[in-house]
């Protein structure tokens, strides 16, 4: 007998699926991209099995399409993430996030005196991916910061 394949999480007819995120950062993604303060349908699922992961989460937003800012955030929480643009119930177009080589006015230096902590300044920080995990480099002050230490500048 076959086993029929049945979808965990319904489908939907138009916006984002954010798939393989990182069991342990599904929140951290739904908090830095502002969607529990929004007015998204949403839909996730967590602890779901997965080939590549082991263990993945994933979001279903209805509606909503992502800015490039918005995919540079989930790249650095999730740098394993696709996102899945859905139009009419169907896939049209498969994007896997990529960790820019810059970012810009998204995490906050955690130098207390570096100058975009004082001066009307827009942060940038250069990534470098290390074996274990991702490090921001501030360009102003050089300070480094891990993955697990990022502080997100909220845009909501």
């Amino acid at each position: 007998m076959i086993a029929k394949k049945q979808l965990l999480v319904s489908a939907i007819k138009n916006g984002t699926v954010i798939d393989r995120i990182p069991a342990g950062e599904l929140f951290h993604v739904i908090e830095i991209l502002g969607l529990a303060k929004g007015n998204y349908q949403m839909t996730f699922g967590a602890n779901l099995k997965s080939k590549v992961l082991g263990s993945k989460s994933l979001i279903k937003i209805t509606d909503k399409f992502f800015e490039e800012d918005d995919v540079n955030l989930i790249a650095l929480v999730a740098p394993d993430a696709v996102l899945n643009i859905i139009k009419e119930y169907q896939v049209v177009e498969k994007r896997k996030v990529i960790i820019p080589s810059e970012i810009r006015g998204l995490v906050r230096c955690p130098n207390p005196k570096c100058i975009t902590n004082h001066e009307p300044v827009r942060t940038r920080f250069n990534t470098v991916v290390m074996l274990d995990g991702l490090v921001l480099k501030c360009h102003y002050c050089e300070k480094e910061t891990n993955q697990k230490n990022l502080q997100i500048i909220s845009s909501n």
